[in-house]
C-alpha cells in the first residue's frame, strides 16, 4: 500500500483549495454587478467574440469558446437575454442555430466586470512569486 500524502503534499487537494478560494473571490467581486461567475464568463465571452473577434457567434461557438456545457450555456444565455444583456436571434442560414450578440447595456456591464475580475485576479495571485511560471502551469492544466 502506498504511503498517504500529507494534505499539503497533495497537488489535487491544493488545486481544489486554491480553486475554491479563487471562486469565493470571484463571487464577491461579481455579486455587486448582479452576475454569477458563469454568467460573467458567458457574457464576457460573447462580448469578446462580438467586439474583438468581430463575430456574431452561435450559442455553440460561445460554449466552445468558454469551454462550457452547451445545454447549460443555452440556459444561461437565455437568462442574460431576459436581463437585457444579450439578444438571441435565429441564424438566417441554419434554422437550428441561434446567433447571440451583446446589447449596449451588456457590453458596458461586460467591460466593467472584466475590469473588476482582472483586478481581483491581480490581488488573488499577487502572492505567487513567478507569474510567468504560474501562467505556463495554468495553460498546461487547462488543455
Amino acid at each position: 500500500m502506498a504511503e498517504a500524502l500529507e494534505p499539503a503534499e497533495s497537488p489535487g487537494l491544493l488545486l481544489w483549495r486554491a480553486t475554491l478560494s479563487w471562486q469565493r473571490q470571484m463571487t464577491l467581486t461579481l455579486k455587486p454587478l448582479g452576475l454569477t461567475h458563469v454568467q460573467f464568463v458567458l457574457l464576457a465571452s460573447t462580448w469578446w467574440l462580438n467586439h474583438v473577434a468581430g463575430e456574431s457567434p452561435t450559442q455553440r461557438r460561445i460554449a466552445d469558446h468558454a469551454n462550457t456545457d452547451p445545454m447549460m450555456t443555452s440556459q444561461v444565455l437565455r437568462t442574460l437575454t431576459t436581463k437585457g444583456f444579450l439578444t438571441r436571434t435565429p441564424d438566417p442560414t441554419d434554422s437550428r442555430a441561434i446567433r447571440v450578440n451583446v446589447t449596449r447595456t451588456g457590453a458596458a456591464l461586460a467591460q466593467r466586470a472584466v475590469e473588476l475580475v482582472e483586478e481581483a485576479d491581480k490581488t488573488f495571485f499577487k502572492t505567487v512569486p513567478d507569474s510567468k511560471a504560474l501562467m505556463e502551469v495554468l495553460r498546461a492544466l487547462s488543455q
